[in-house]
């Protein structure tokens, strides 16, 4: 699965934050957001506290990208 957070990072360029101000915010680990940098897949717990916390919606912080080859 190839998922991307751009969305996310543009978002908290936008709102004038960073990485660590999300953490700070939400109360969640460095490794959660070094997952996210990475393209893994986190909870949807998370998912939702980011969402509440930047009044935003999944769409808007994260989609899914084919892998090449795939259909």
């Amino acid at each position: 699965m190839a998922v991307s957070y751009n969305g996310l990072w543009k978002l908290l360029i936008d709102k004038k934050m960073k990485k660590v101000d999300l953490i700070n915010k939400l109360g969640i680990s460095s490794s959660t957001i070094a997952k996210m940098t990475r393209g893994e897949a986190v909870s949807m717990s998370i998912m939702e506290k980011v969402c509440k916390e930047l009044d935003c919606d999944f769409g808007d912080i994260i989609h899914y990208e084919k892998k090449d080859g795939e259909q």
